[in-house]
């Protein structure tokens, strides 16, 4: 059995944990361009009648459905409900198409089931590399909706598929899955002050 670790060590931990999330948020926050563009054009396609539909795995899947119950119930401000839907959170959908087609299908088949020109499809990768985001964001671009990619490392294949791409340089997935959810915020802040 492993001997535990002295309050000093955790203490040491904890304190590396924080120091890396706030030198990964400064180096993003002196970068803010990609972040304000996302936002501006999933506003304005909220205003057109269009909806963001949001997708991602793992934390980022929850994440996903974090972004789209901002916009559809509320972030700061009471407002109207904005039309926002989480392709990651209909279990029936997900295992059918997982299963009867392919998991790499997943989120393909719900934009070509629901995405219109004018939506925002908005994936969701810290490795840019996800085969059925990249898909997705393939796809949807193909047919007429505006793609957001919001990834970490240096944005792999999905990064270079989108048309507006929101990176966090950093290999660390923990780290970046928490710029993620601060730009998620700042987003939010943006869309609902218009």
């Amino acid at each position: 059995m492993a001997a535990s670790i002295s309050r000093e060590e955790a203490a040491a931990i904890a304190d590396g944990v924080f120091a890396g999330a706030i030198a990964l948020h400064e180096r993003v926050r002196r970068q803010p361009g990609p972040t304000i563009v996302a936002a501006l054009a999933m506003r304005d396609a909220i205003a057109r009648g269009g909806r963001v539909l949001v997708f991602g795995n793992g934390g980022s899947a929850s994440d996903a459905q974090h972004f789209a119950a901002e916009l559809v119930g509320r972030f700061m401000r009471e407002r109207p409900a904005m039309g926002s839907i989480a392709l990651t959170t209909d279990t029936s959908i997900l295992t059918a198409v997982a299963n009867d087609y392919s998991f790499r299908q997943i989120f393909v088949r719900q934009i070509e089931a629901i995405g219109r020109a004018g939506d925002v499809a908005f994936g969701i990768s810290t490795s840019g590399e996800s085969p059925n985001v990249l898909d997705a964001i393939r796809y949807a671009r193909e047919h007429g909706l505006l793609t957001v990619a919001m990834t970490g490392r240096d944005g792999g294949s999905i990064g270079a598929a989108a048309e507006i791409h929101v990176n966090v340089p950093d290999h660390n997935t923990a780290r970046v899955q928490e710029v993620h959810r601060t730009i998620m915020h700042a987003m939010c802040e943006l869309i609902e002050r218009e």
